[in-house]
């Protein structure tokens, strides 16, 4: 496949309303089947790295080990490296680059993490060999990413049903796959990765303070952000539609009792 036909567009953009979620992130609530072999001296490459606070994190866990955060985007690593300064972590690097020629040498990290990553990418299993590439004989690759298709809410709205199957409308015109989180171990397998271990786990938004964060984010997000003008560009909805998913999700988030979680895939392997 040519790099034209590899080409990514980013489903989500870099909207401060899609910003919000990714600073959210640590290795707390994305990584936690990784934590076990985070040790003191650990060199890691995180691949998709956005603002950067797993990145951080795992820094921290690993130091002094070398750390490099990976972004095709110089603009969201320009936060990630005001968010290292402001937490005083200093061994980590960021690097613009692209994910299917990763600007660094073979076998040089113990683990290549990336957290989703592989749902935007229009050639996930080559991009998994070039984390084995990188990665070291022994080391460890490590994928997480959500499954779409298998989000599941209460109570349920039939324009919260709407939104789900736009989204993965939207990214499958960005020829994606968004419901990636149950394809990760066959992904792994298509790479020629070795020992490849498949687990799952969840986000859950069910407090009143999680309902209003995660709620209002989407309701924001449907309307304000790169995922609305392309389902209105391509004509998979209308800017009324997108008005009536936003109002379907202040609803839910204001709704006591409400639930939503959110279902990841994971894998850890070993290269080839």
């Amino acid at each position: 496949m040519s790099e034209t036909e590899r080409r990514t567009t980013y489903t989500h953009g870099h909207e401060s309303t899609v910003l919000v979620s990714h600073v959210w992130r640590s290795v707390a609530n994305s990584a936690a089947y990784l934590e076990p072999h985070l040790a003191a001296g650990t060199s890691v490459l995180d691949v998709g790295c956005g603002p950067g606070t797993i990145t951080i994190d795992l820094a921290q866990r690993v130091a002094p080990g070398r750390v490099v955060g990976l972004d095709a985007s110089s603009e969201v690593l320009d936060l990630a490296s005001a968010a290292a300064i402001g937490a005083g972590v200093t061994n980590v690097e960021w690097v613009a680059g692209d994910l299917y020629e990763l600007p660094v040498g073979n076998d040089e990290f113990d683990i290549v993490h990336a957290h989703q990553v592989l749902q935007h990418l229009v050639d996930p299993a080559a991009a998994l060999r070039e984390f084995a590439r990188v990665c070291r004989p022994g080391g460890i690759i490590a994928v997480r990413d959500a499954d779409y298709r298998a989000m599941t809410w209460f109570p349920e709205h039939p324009a919260l049903d709407a939104w789900l199957e736009l989204y993965e409308a939207v990214a499958r015109a960005n020829r994606a796959e968004p419901d990636a989180g149950r394809r990760l171990s066959s992904w792994a397998l298509d790479a020629g990765l070795a020992d490849v271990q498949a687990s799952a786990s969840v986000w859950c938004f069910a407090t009143p303070d999680d309902r209003a964060w995660w709620g209002g984010m989407w309701a924001e997000r449907v309307t304000d952000s790169a995922i609305g003008r392309q389902a209105v560009a391509l004509g998979l909805a209308t800017v009324a539609d997108l008005a009536a998913m936003a109002s379907a999700w202040h609803l839910w988030k204001d709704t006591p009792g409400a639930w939503f979680a959110v279902l990841h895939g994971e894998i850890l392997a070993r290269p080839g």
